[in-house]
Parts: structure tokens; C-alpha cells; sequence
């Protein structure tokens, strides 16, 4: 019954509801798509059904990685339930007083499609950068995007989510980044400290934390963000705090960084005792609409750079006995991308252009093509 529920689904959404969402540029589909999340978490008899669809289509595949039992081996990716952009803390603190809905999607993410990851979340509220911003390239199923780190910030972000912690699903993850531009090694642990320790204060204890030190979609070098010595004083300092709490330390790093950069890395993050690699981030490249201006290209496009480093980084996890994990991220579509992670050695992995290419019940359908559908199947096949 369920692998006939999710076929009707997946043909329903590529034959009928898809067709629709892409006459609408990919800008105005994803601004639409948050103004309804912002409705729904408001709706319990929408939280139902989104939470009854899971049930009937998701079936239980629990894993342990990372330090975290999961129901299920797919996370919905950082950068989809982050909320919305303000000018400063002030303005931000004003609309969660006010009652507004300042994270979309924070209660029917989570019961629509399971462990989601939220944020990025950084010290102060970011308006995100100008214009369109989100684009999407259909014959290779990517997607691309310069939000730029849109978010209330990390005070607004913890109040918001303390006045509904009875509402918060049970496996959730909170992503923090420094803010860009800041480059003073002080100021950044002080900033990751500071949102680690306010997310603590504030009573909300997440089933993991990630520290993003890969930030494409902003105007900092996101390869210079990714060195040995960073990942050790950042990613020590974050694991010092959060031991006591018990939480564990994930790291998101991003493709285009030369094989010894990625070996230091892993070596580095085992060392300090973070818990899990999630790899990759999007991948800079030009955007559709200003050539001089860079953008995050996920989906289809990143797959083969994305597989690539997390099979590197399995191998030196093996080789040198590792106690970290590695989360596969990038191009994970279907049922022959997600296989080919976990042949590389992953055993759970994130997503968020599936969710533009193959709906809100992704999850469902790619974890259950894996099971049945032919090894030669390409990423691009369906």
C-alpha cells in the first residue's frame, strides 16, 4: 500500500502538480511556498494531514549517526526553515512580540517531512541579500541561490522556538554560522560561542548543533572559511560547550577545496570531537542573472563533486580510524544518487533541492526507489 501511495504521488507531482510550479519563476514559486508554511503551522487540521502523509508514505529506517538516533536517514537540509530577514535585533524582537510567524515552516516541515535542520541562524538578524535571489535549472534538476544568510538572528530565533518548545518535533537540528564579513579569529569564536550558549540559555537543547563554516550564497570566500586551524579553534570551542549539554557538534563544509584541504579538515574535526562531517554545501558558481556575481548551485550539478568528497572523506575515516561520521549533501534526487552515497560509505544524508523536484514527500519516494529501482538509473532519469 505505501509504495502504491507513493507512486500515485510522485506521478501526480511530475505530471501535474510540478508543471504548474514551474510556469512561476523560481523566485515567486519559493516566496509562495514560504507564505503558505506560514499559514499552515497556524492550521492543526493542515498539521494533520501533513503530519497522517508522513505516516502512510515514510516507513521507519532508524539509524544512528552523528550521535543521533534518527527515524529516519534523510534530513531536510539547512536553509529552508531558517524564518525571515530583518534590518536589526530591534526589528526583529518587534515581530516575534507581536505574534508574527517569523520562521515558516517550523511546525509543518518537521511533521510533513520528519528531521529537519533549521537555520542557518547568525549573531545578528541578516535582510539576506536584494532582488532575486533563487533559481533553478531544470534539465539538470539543480537549483541555485544567493539568499545570503537571510535570518532573524540568533536572539529573535531562540525566543521564537522557547515559546513553542511543546510544539517542537523531537528530532530537530539547529544550524549557526559566523556572520559574514567578520574575519577576526576573536570575534568569531565569540560569535559561535555566544549563539551556542543563547540557544542553552534559553532552554532549547536540539538533537544536534552544525556549525556552517561554508557560506556560498554570501560574499565571503567560503574556501578561506574552511581551514585546518579554523575547524580546531571553532569547532573545539563549540564542542567544549556543548559536551555538558550533551549535544553533539556536526560541521557543514563545502565542494572546491583541494583533497589535502579536506584530509586536514577531517583530522582536525576528530581530533576537537566533533561528531559528524555533513558534506557538501552548494558549490559557488556564476549566477543566471549577473555573471560577476557568485550563487550556490545545488541539485543535479553539485551530485558528482558532492559524492566525490564524501567518498575522500569515508576513505580517511577508515584509514585512520576516525570516530566521526560523514553526512552525504548535494544532489541527493532519487533513489540511484542516494544508493550511490550509501555505497560510499554514508549512512545518512541531507536534502533540499529534491524537495523542488520531486515535492513535499520526496524523502518518502527517494528512500523507497533505492530499494527497487535499477543500479544504471542516472541522477537525471526521472
Amino acid at each position: 500500500m505505501r509504495r502504491l501511495l507513493l507512486r500515485l504521488y510522485d506521478y501526480g507531482y511530475r505530471v501535474l502538480l510540478r508543471p504548474l510550479v514551474f510556469r512561476r519563476s523560481a523566485q515567486d514559486a519559493h516566496d509562495r511556498i514560504l507564505s503558505l508554511l506560514s499559514r499552515a503551522d497556524g492550521s492543526e487540521l493542515l498539521l494533520a494531514l501533513a503530519g497522517a502523509a508522513r505516516r502512510l508514505t515514510q516507513r521507519q529506517q532508524p539509524v544512528t549517526v552523528g550521535g543521533v538516533r534518527l527515524d529516519s536517514p534523510l534530513i531536510l537540509a539547512a536553509g529552508f526553515v531558517k524564518g525571515a530577514g530583518f534590518d536589526d535585533e530591534a526589528d526583529a524582537q518587534a515581530a516575534f512580540e507581536r505574534g508574527d510567524n517569523i520562521m515558516p515552516g517550523w511546525r509543518t516541515m518537521p511533521a510533513l517531512v520528519g528531521a529537519v535542520e533549521f537555520g542557518s541562524f547568525t549573531r545578528q538578524p541578516r535582510l539576506g541579500n536584494p532582488g532575486v535571489v533563487v533559481w533553478r535549472h531544470a534539465p539538470t534538476r539543480s537549483t541555485q541561490n544567493r539568499v545570503g544568510l537571510k535570518n532573524p538572528g540568533l536572539k529573535a530565533a531562540a525566543a521564537f522556538l522557547r515559546e513553542h518548545r511543546d510544539e517542537l518535533p523531537a528530532i530537530m537540528g539547529i544550524n549557526v554560522a559566523v556572520s559574514p564579513g567578520v574575519s577576526d579569529p576573536i570575534q568569531e569564536r565569540r560569535e559561535i560561542i555566544e549563539a551556542l550558549a543563547t540557544f542553552l540559555d534559553f532552554g532549547l537543547t536540539p538533537s544536534w548543533f552544525t556549525l556552517n563554516l561554508s557560506c556560498p550564497n554570501t560574499d565571503d570566500d567560503p574556501t578561506g572559511n574552511q581551514t585546518e586551524g579554523k575547524a580546531r579553534d571553532l569547532g573545539g570551542a563549540a564542542v567544549e560547550l556543548l559536551r555538558p549539554a550533551g549535544i553533539p557538534l556536526w560541521v557543514k563544509i563545502g565542494p572546491n577545496l583541494s583533497d589535502t584541504q579536506y584530509r586536514a579538515l577531517i583530522a582536525a574535526l576528530d581530533a576537537v570531537g566533533a561528531s559528524a562531517i555533513v558534506a557538501t554545501n552548494t558549490q559557488p558558481q556564476p549566477s543566471p542573472d549577473n555573471p560577476a556575481v557568485s550563487a550556490g548551485v545545488g541539485g543535479g550539478k553539485l551530485y558528482a563533486e558532492a559524492l566525490r568528497v564524501c567518498a575522500l572523506l569515508v576513505d580517511e575515516k577508515r584509514q585512520h580510524n576516525y570516530a566521526i561520521d560523514i553526512i552525504g549533501c548535494g544532489g541527493i534526487l532519487d533513489g540511484a544518487s542516494y544508493r550511490a552515497f550509501r555505497t560510499a560509505g554514508v549512512t545518512a544524508a541531507q536534502y533540499w533541492s529534491a524537495l523542488v523536484y520531486r515535492g513535499p514527500l520526496a524523502a518518502a519516494v527517494i528512500e523507497d526507489e533505492a530499494e527497487w529501482i535499477p543500479p544504471q538509473e542516472s541522477v537525471n532519469d526521472c
